[in-house]
């Protein structure tokens, strides 16, 4: 079985967070802590490094009292199917 990880995907997902994160007061230090995660984890996945859990997405979704959607409201270019 092959490992999916899309790393564009990552990226705008990441820089999303970042975007959510400062909207709502907090520094990653405060993230980090208030979600029980490292300071780092949170710096690599606003920086697309790690493809982080969909349990740690809906922790930090409550921790910035969020929902999803709002999280992942994102906008991808165009999926370009590559055989």
């Amino acid at each position: 079985m092959k490992y999916l990880c899309d790393k564009e995907g990552l990226l705008y997902f990441g820089k999303r967070l970042r975007q959510v994160r400062l909207e709502q007061g907090f520094s990653q230090e405060e993230l980090a802590y208030a979600c029980g995660l490292t300071l780092s984890q949170i710096g690599r996945i606003e920086r697309g490094v790690i493809n982080t859990s969909l349990s740690t997405v809906f922790v930090i979704a409550r921790t910035l009292q969020v929902e999803l959607p709002y999280l992942f409201d994102l906008t991808l270019p165009p999926f370009e199917h590559r055989l």
